[in-house]
């Protein structure tokens, strides 16, 4: 069933086929009323984003300026990491210094060079660990820490429907049910000054909507993907979901709702952890030594090893 008589341009797995205009209207509605309906952000926010220059947080970053130019009270901030992925990252983050430039939003770029003395390709030629592994415990480190230091609120992040559904199988294949109650649209367990909440203001959006979203708005002319993506265990998730997705429309959807309907009770049952600081760089930590101070120290002793 069309909206109107315009040209379609999407049709919804309910299968509604939206025009560009109402599709718009729609995607925009709901990424507001998901920001009401879990309370993601006050009236009062020093706001970030966690800016890559791709589709989804480009979408966002749209979003919460728009949201921002209605209430002055709410100020956005763009923080981008800087990984050192050639061929790719340079050019993402060419397009997120052109948006934010042309939308007046400050921009704060940090790089695992500066931060952690190697880049993510240099690390790789040392370490024998999945990409996904090493950059993901690096990004989160440096996201946290910087946006403490910058002060802000809460850190908006570019999930989207699609990401959720491959972390919640995701945490099912590996039995690791605790890390599925830090999901949700409020990301975490407790509130603790160590942490800077993050929100996903897309969270009941699927990739397919975000993606025609932000071509139809000039967020983006092109699509890259990430070249050590296809190495992850999520890639092979995402894959699986898509194919489910396409011969049973919807699939998605069902997965996200059920697991929110669950997601209190997971809440519960982990809200207890303990949050201790790392011996060596005081940053939040489940251990003695966080993540990222491990992989450093591995990183360490093999350019030692080799020296």
């Amino acid at each position: 069933m069309n909206c109107c008589n315009e040209k379609s341009v999407i049709a919804l797995p309910a299968g509604e086929k939206l025009c560009k205009n109402h599709f718009i209207d729609y995607f925009e509605s709901k990424v507001f009323k998901t920001i009401r309906q879990f309370d993601l952000i006050g009236k009062d926010e020093n706001l970030g984003v966690a800016l890559s220059g791709g589709k989804d947080s480009l979408t966002v970053l749209h979003l919460l300026k728009k949201l921002s130019k209605q209430n002055q009270k709410i100020k956005i901030n763009a923080i981008a990491i800087d990984e050192g992925i050639s061929g790719y990252r340079d050019k993402t983050l060419e397009k997120a210094k052109e948006f934010c430039n042309e939308n007046n939003i400050k921009l704060h770029i940090f790089s695992y060079k500066e931060e952690f003395g190697l880049t993510l390709d240099e690390m790789l030629k040392i370490l024998n660990a999945k990409p996904c592994t090493i950059c993901g415990i690096f990004r989160r480190y440096l996201l946290n820490k910087k946006s403490r230091e910058l002060k802000l609120t809460k850190l908006a992040t570019g999930h989207n429907l699609d990401d959720e559904c491959q972390s919640i199988l995701m945490n099912q294949f590996k039995n690791n049910i605790e890390a599925s109650a830090r999901l949700g649209p409020k990301v975490g367990l407790i509130q603790d000054g160590k942490f800077v909440q993050r929100i996903k203001p897309l969270y009941l959006c699927t990739e397919k909507e975000v993606t025609a979203y932000a071509f139809m708005n000039g967020l983006l002319d092109d699509f890259a993907e990430c070249p050590n993506a296809s190495q992850s265990f999520r890639a092979q998730v995402r894959d699986m979901l898509n194919d489910f997705e396409n011969k049973f429309p919807g699939t998605k959807y069902s997965i996200v709702n059920s697991f929110l309907q669950i997601l209190p009770l997971l809440k519960q049952k982990f809200k207890h952890e303990i949050i201790k600081v790392c011996a060596r760089c005081n940053e939040p930590s489940a251990n003695e030594l966080c993540n990222a101070c491990v992989y450093l120290e591995k990183l360490r002793k093999s350019i030692l090893e080799v020296r």
